[in-house]
């Protein structure tokens, strides 16, 4: 019985408390529960918070040496476990051991309920953590928590998890697909070779039978020239997660939303939206407010999809969140990567003249 979505993203930073200051003032997460010294962890402090069908949990080291301490100092502020929901935590984790991974925590019970958890690698340094599934919220569970009053909600959208986007060292993309689909019953979805100028890159879809848990995997081209997968992958220290993607159902109106909260997102350049009707046929109607908000388009056979990034907030840029609205669409938007920069060399010929 394979897992069946993910159930909370934690990040290892340098500062708990700006981390998740970001989330909950900027992308209007909610703060549910707390876990550190008073809780029974003296090691290390951690917040969990929630928007929509979203839990990211954030944990700062309170002592060097340590495992938290340590993947901060070789990867930066990054997410260090993204936690999987299993009907059947020990067959889940037997099958992950058998195609390959690292058993990194052997199936115990929690000693709050009658639940299991475990733990696996998978790329990189990342770990998954095996969690029974069930109703509410999932938190890690190898320590205590303080669940905090219910919030009264804070306005930001509240957005379902896409996708999970990952950066791969060059030559490791098949190998990687097929470890996911052995170890966690997540098979091949789609792939696509991007070519950029001078750069290119290779990617690879695979994703659960219900879509719970959609990975889009990425390697740089090592015959081309450099580009961003190879500067994420420096600066990172090797493979990571790259950004994760929210689902949201009005993506203008989360965008204005969270510019009014002080987020920053990568700007368009102008000459894009001008070659948008040439591109995706029928959004005429809403090219102004596309253009004004940055948001990108892509059209496949089944429909359109909507989509921006963010910047970075943290330090080695380590991270950053994508936001997408989906109109029948089954892709992830890898012909504006394209398109952005046929706009930006456009833009640039324009200037020149």
């Amino acid at each position: 019985m394979p897992p069946h979505a993910i159930a909370y993203a934690e990040l290892y930073v340098a500062d708990d408390r700006e981390a998740a200051g970001f989330l909950a003032d900027s992308l209007g997460f909610e703060p549910v529960a707390v876990s550190g010294p008073a809780t029974g962890t003296p090691d290390r402090r951690s917040t969990a918070l929630r928007s929509g069908e979203v839990t990211l949990v954030v944990t700062q080291a309170l002592a060097g040496g340590t495992a938290v301490a340590d993947y901060v100092e070789r990867h930066g502020d990054s997410i260090a476990d993204l936690a999987f929901s299993c009907p059947d935590v020990r067959s889940a984790f037997d099958r992950a051991v058998l195609a390959g991974a690292a058993a990194l925590r052997a199936p115990v019970p929690s000693p709050a309920d009658e639940s299991w958890y475990a733990a696996v690698s998978g790329f990189g340094d990342l770990r998954h953590t095996l969690v029974t599934e069930g109703e509410g919220l999932l938190l890690p569970p190898d320590r205590e928590w303080a669940l905090l009053p219910a919030a009264t909600g804070t306005g930001g959208p509240r957005p379902a998890l896409d996708h999970v986007a990952v950066c791969l060292e060059p030559g490791t993309l098949r190998k990687t697909a097929e470890f996911y689909e052995a170890a966690f019953d997540t098979p091949y979805y789609s792939s696509e070779y991007i070519e950029v100028g001078g750069q290119a890159m290779d990617s690879i879809v695979v994703r659960n039978a219900d879509g719970g848990i959609t990975f889009t995997l990425i390697e740089p081209d090592d015959t081309r020239l450099p580009g961003q997968i190879n500067r994420f992958l420096e600066s990172h220290g090797g493979p990571g997660v790259q950004h994760l993607a929210f689902l949201v159902d009005d993506i203008v109106g989360a965008v204005r939303s969270l510019g009014d909260r002080g987020v920053a997102f990568l700007r368009t350049p102008g000459t894009y939206y001008d070659l948008l009707t040439e591109r995706v046929s029928g959004l005429s109607d809403r090219i102004a407010d596309l253009r004004d908000t940055n948001v990108l388009v892509d059209r496949d056979e089944w429909g359109y999809l909507l989509q921006i990034f963010t910047r970075s907030p943290y330090p080695r840029g380590t991270l950053f969140y994508e936001y997408i609205q989906r109109n029948g669409a089954r892709g992830f938007g890898s012909s504006n990567i394209k398109a952005l920069y046929e706009a930006v060399e456009r833009e640039r010929e324009v200037a020149g003249r």
